[in-house]
């Protein structure tokens, strides 16, 4: 007999995000945790307005001075990123280039930090001072809190870091770390969530004050070009007063709008998870024994997206980003129609 043709295609990895799938663009999606207020209509016009017929500067040098301003730091400390998930493979590939064998993952977190360090073949460390490679974020996803103890994982010995995606869209306290130890960390910075641009990928790290080779081995490690036009004229406008003074405004709103999504959530029986940032964990009340999955898809099916928790280590719960009211209201009178059907 012939061997199987498809004897030896790699196998196909299934990554789990939220966001559009297979079914198209979900009419209301709770499922993603970009800036329901958006997208940033000053931003969203630099981008539209991107010259695309022409590379950007390799060296990103107006860009990266902007940047550095923003932040109040030199210079050389700016790293450019195609994307944080690209940074994320970037950083974990000069790991193991510098001898790491293991890494720290928070108990639940982005997936792309497992998955390139499975891709390296990094252990999991147990406990965070054995590892040579350490994550954290704050707020995290799925739970929009910080993760325990930010200020133990600081090493300069180790490389540490921060990813501050929702530091943007925290919309209550503060960054659980000190300043000194915050310079022991890698700062991953990606706008597009807080500007309500996801589909535009592009990112930057602040490096540690005194990151030296490790950050020129990062750089010579980053493909040509990392950021295109449209990446670019994003995080130029992310810099403007006039954008920041956008993001600042809305907070007020996602603020209103989490409070009544949540008070909605109880109202259904829910049970809510606390968060600092635009989105939060509940657990579903599921009617008669229905399995978590089947209430998921009949949502899915009258265009409502829930991002199931599973994958995060957060089985039976799912994480739901603050949108507006309208979407509240659709998932309420969906909720209601299931529960009226399952009866």
């Amino acid at each position: 007999m012939d061997a199987d043709p498809m004897s030896h295609v790699a196998p196909v990895f299934t990554r789990v995000h939220g966001g559009p799938d297979a079914a198209g663009v979900p009419l209301f999606d709770f499922s993603t945790n970009s800036h329901a207020c958006g997208p940033c209509p000053a931003a969203l016009a630099a981008v539209q307005q991107a010259d695309a017929s022409r590379y950007p500067d390799a060296g990103y040098v107006a860009l990266r001075r902007q940047l550095a301003a923003f932040h109040g730091v030199d210079v050389q400390r700016v790293l450019l990123a195609a994307s944080a998930s690209e940074f994320i493979f970037r950083i974990t590939a000069l790991a193991v280039q510098r001898g790491a064998k293991a890494v720290w993952l928070p108990p639940h977190s982005y997936g792309d930090y497992a998955q390139a360090a499975q891709a390296w073949k990094l252990s999991v460390a147990a406990h965070a001072q054995h590892a040579q490679l350490r994550w954290a974020c704050d707020p995290s996803s799925p739970l929009g809190a910080a993760h325990p103890a930010l200020d133990q994982l600081a090493d300069p010995s180790a490389l540490c870091v921060l990813d501050r995606a929702y530091e943007p869209l925290r919309l209550e306290g503060t960054l659980a770390l000190s300043d000194a130890a915050l310079q022991n960390f890698w700062q991953l910075w990606t706008p597009n969530k807080a500007l309500g641009l996801t589909g535009v990928r592009a990112a930057y790290v602040i490096a540690p004050p005194h990151a030296g080779d490790v950050l020129v081995q990062l750089d010579q490690l980053a493909p040509s070009w990392p950021v295109g036009a449209h990446g670019v004229a994003m995080l130029q406008a992310w810099t403007t007063p006039e954008v920041q003074a956008w993001l600042a405004a809305s907070l007020a709103t996602l603020r209103e709008w989490k409070a009544r999504q949540i008070a909605l959530c109880e109202v259904m029986g829910w049970t809510c998870l606390p968060s600092a940032a635009n989105f939060f964990c509940a657990r579903p009340l599921l009617p008669h024994g229905m399995p978590l999955q089947q209430l998921l898809a009949e949502l899915r099916g009258q265009g409502i997206k829930l991002r199931d928790t599973t994958s995060f280590g957060l089985p039976g719960q799912v994480r739901m980003g603050v949108l507006a009211p309208a979407a509240q209201d659709a998932l309420h009178n969906a909720w209601q129609h299931i529960i009226r059907k399952a009866t």
